[in-house]
């Protein structure tokens, strides 16, 4: 039977998954929760306070193309947070298509978004619907610093880092395992994706602090991806990094370990192995975050021939911005059409004011620290 639910968050009883339906419920939008289990799903959101104010069902799913979009259909917005995003996210998008619905996810996974663009953008486009992966405060603050950037005409190279304090989840962590044993990351140079360089963990400057920061590519982001289909850019790299040494310092140590492991073997006891190694660096859910504690920083220099420009965006609990940015998506999509329709960033979508603002009324971010010189 379809739903008369027009949002569907998918993954609810994950982390991130569970935050949207909050902020869902402080936009007082109706929404269907689904999962692989009822049960979990349930138990996970009877325990938001308030989850009762606003109207809400919950399903139970197999993840396939054909069982998705039975359970989806009847929805307008499909807002996925199941991955890794190039493992699962591929029913997903095929089931948006089967019932006409625009599709988010919270990926920052480069192979998962150039295949999404390849094999599904036409086709979301010609439906006037939009395919946004990577809707995440990883990603898409970044991007927001960087449009702010390119404000300023003339501008051609942008240079991306994110930092944030936070505990890695069960599905991050299989993310960065899956994209080391199945992708290779890539930054933009003069317009084409260039490979970066296994250099391990490397120290980069982090404005607003003496200390040097650790970063990795990080998958390479999905800014790369985004940036090759703006004109007014040829270069863009991004790093990205937790503000934890210790766990910087370990993350190369866990991914060499975990391929020696699957050295020679196939696809499906690679899957197996990252799936343990996942769970044991993390199994539990990770507590609630503390904006006096878990902070985040996203800074962009811009530059060009004979111009620059550099934005800070200072934040808290990158998680729930994560969460808020797709609420927002989903009540700007049920008033109107998106900025653009098919393969589109966060920004391309729905606006980098548009987003900071909404950010900035619900306290998680500060007003850009925007320095120019032209």
């Amino acid at each position: 039977m379809p739903t008369d639910k027009r949002v569907v968050v998918y993954g609810a009883s994950g982390y991130t998954g569970r935050l949207i339906c909050e902020y869902l419920r402080e936009y007082n939008i109706p929404f269907l929760a689904a999962g692989r289990d009822e049960g979990r799903v349930k138990g996970i959101l009877d325990a938001v306070p308030g989850i009762e104010t606003v109207e809400h069902d919950v399903v139970e799913v197999e993840h396939t193309a054909a069982a998705l979009a039975e359970a989806f259909r009847g929805a307008e917005i499909v807002l996925n947070t199941v991955g890794p995003f190039s493992r699962f996210g591929h029913e997903v998008a095929q089931a948006c298509l089967e019932i006409g619905a625009h599709y988010t996810d919270t990926t920052g996974e480069q192979d998962w978004m150039i295949d999404a663009e390849t094999k599904y953008g036409g086709e979301f486009a010609s439906r006037n619907l939009v395919l946004t992966p990577g809707l995440a405060q990883m990603y898409s603050i970044g991007e927001i610093a960087a449009n702010i950037c390119l404000e300023t005409p003339g501008l051609d190279t942008l240079d991306i880092e994110v930092f944030w304090k936070g505990h890695p989840t069960v599905a991050s962590t299989n993310t960065i395992l899956t994209n080391a044993a199945f992708s290779k990351a890539y930054y933009l140079e003069q317009n084409e994706y260039v490979e970066w360089p296994d250099d391990g963990v490397m120290q980069v400057v982090v404005p607003g602090q003496h200390d040097l920061g650790l970063a990795l590519p990080w998958g390479g982001t999905s800014h790369p991806v985004w940036f090759k289909n703006d004109p007014r850019v040829a270069n863009a790299r991004a790093l990205g990094g937790v503000i934890n040494k210790p766990l910087m310092l370990a993350v190369p140590q866990i991914i060499s370990a975990a391929m020696a492991q699957m050295e020679g073997k196939s696809d499906a006891v690679k899957y197996q192995i990252i799936d343990t190694v996942s769970a044991s660096v993390r199994s539990e859910t990770p507590p609630r975050e503390n904006p006096r504690i878990n902070t985040s920083l996203d800074s962009v220099y811009a530059s060009g021939p004979l111009g620059r420009v550099h934005t800070v965006i200072h934040g808290n609990c990158n998680y729930k911005q994560t969460a808020l940015l797709n609420a927002f998506a989903a009540a700007h999509l049920l008033q109107g059409p998106p900025k653009k329709v098919g393969f589109a960033s966060s920004c391309q979508a729905f606006g980098h004011r548009e987003l900071l603002g909404v950010l900035r009324a619900f306290g998680l971010v500060l007003e850009p620290i925007v320095t120019a010189h032209s």
